[in-house]
């Protein structure tokens, strides 16, 4: 799937791009501030009875109760479809929290993949592999003596290994999940809020668990699917794309091939590309004056700019001051400013020169040499544009060619202030 499908597979952005609800969750966020101080203290009391009651009927509905009261209200859909035999269940993975809401349904263990053991890690109601498996193969392996164990609760695990926002489509489902056991039950897991993104990329658990606390509610819907077998000949790839095939039309969504590895790359060339146009246009910034307030008429520009056009102006005489002003209150540099027009194809107006031209009539003197030295400033002059023939193909040939394009302008610049003011060759060396 291309860029465009990534696109659409992750919420990067938090807040709605639509004005109207933007505007509807800035006149909540006093209560949503409010709601989640007061969901915090009810949390911890939330985490006290389900530390202290035993695992059973009566202590899941209490926790769903109060998980209710937290903003997370869960929703089953044929849980009559729920074969008690099957050893394994299979998800789509949307949030941090989807183990704790199967768990809210059905007795169910999910082995802490990544991140630290302990305490975080018993507490956000992971299972700890006591050997910590250094491989999916060595996973794998532990989690079939795990299901050997008569009596132990199903294993819920989450075969895209990474979140997604659920709408647009699933990752690829990995291949070492579904060689655990020859029989798989999969869950459809769709997850809504109001006003925010249920996920995105760069947030933690505790992040998420602070939005959740925040807005009004999170619906989360849990689908019950038929069982799925093995069949004979299928590898393990092969069972894991038909798992991935049903669930995607169950929810839907488009069953892809991205990975959570082209995610991760996805989000890092994100973050560059982001970097970058940050620090473009930081370096590019205009000065705090206002364009329209920097108008051709030079009583009413900054002074700084004015100077700054009016030496750009002595080295380009052909270009418009104004053309000048506009891309000096982009680059806010004279050698800039010059490069950037020297590198322009397009050809300038003549800006009026009645006035002056008249004043220097009137003051010609009447010596031969004067004569001909003004004669020689009125000539028309040809426009130079020291342009580079190729691009360098490399930084030293780059570096050369803007050298020879400085030497003509400077050049061009020398011959055309003698001319201008009647100087000799020799006097002006």
């Amino acid at each position: 799937m291309e860029t465009r499908g990534i696109e659409q597979m992750f919420d990067f952005q938090r807040l709605p791009n639509d004005g109207l609800v933007l505007l509807l969750l800035l006149l909540y966020s006093p209560v949503g501030l409010c709601l989640m101080l007061l969901r915090i203290f009810i949390g911890v009391h939330v985490f006290l009875v389900s530390c202290a009651l035993p695992d059973s009927l009566i202590r899941r509905f209490i926790v769903r109760i109060m998980c209710s009261v937290l903003g997370m209200h869960v929703r089953q859909n044929s849980p009559r479809s729920r074969d008690k035999n099957v050893k394994l269940y299979i998800c789509n993975h949307v949030t941090q929290f989807d183990h704790n809401i199967i768990n809210l349904l059905t007795s169910c263990n999910t082995p802490l993949l990544e991140g630290p053991a302990g305490f975080v890690c018993w507490a956000r109601g992971f299972m700890e592999l006591g050997g910590g498996a250094e491989s999916r193969v060595e996973l794998a392996g532990t989690l079939q003596r795990y299901c050997s164990i008569p009596g132990a609760p199903p294993l819920l695990l989450f075969p895209e290994e990474d979140t997604t926002n659920g709408r647009a489509g699933l990752l690829k489902f990995s291949s070492w999940s579904f060689s655990v056991t020859d029989s798989v039950q999969p869950v459809a897991l769709l997850v809504q809020r109001p006003f925010l993104a249920v996920t995105t990329p760069d947030s933690s658990w505790l992040t998420e668990l602070l939005w959740t606390f925040f807005v009004p509610f999170t619906v989360y819907h849990v689908r019950w699917l038929p069982p799925i077998s093995r069949q004979e000949g299928d590898s393990h790839q092969d069972f894991a794309n038909k798992v991935q095939e049903f669930l995607a039309t169950e929810l839907g969504v488009v069953s892809t091939q991205i990975t959570k590895a082209d995610k991760a790359e996805h989000i890092k060339r994100k973050r560059h590309t982001a970097a970058q146009t940050a620090s473009t246009n930081l370096g590019a910034r205009p000065r705090t004056v206002p364009r329209g307030f920097m108008s051709a008429s030079l009583g009413v520009e900054d002074p700084r700019i004015v100077r700054m056009a009016q030496q750009v102006k002595d080295v380009l005489p052909d270009v418009p001051l104004s053309v000048i002003t506009t891309d000096l209150l982009q680059t806010n540099c004279v050698d800039t400013t010059i490069t950037n027009l020297l590198e322009r194809t397009e050809e300038y107006p003549p800006e009026a020169q009645s006035g002056s031209s008249s004043d220097s009539l009137r003051q010609l003197p009447t010596s031969p040499s004067s004569s001909s030295s003004h004669a020689a400033a009125l000539a028309p002059i040809p426009t130079i544009k020291p342009a580079a023939k190729s691009f360098g193909r490399c930084p030293i040939d780059r570096h050369m060619s803007l050298q020879e394009r400085k030497e003509a302008l400077y050049e061009y610049a020398r011959r055309r202030y003698t001319e201008k003011h009647g100087l000799n060759q020799e006097e002006n060396l």
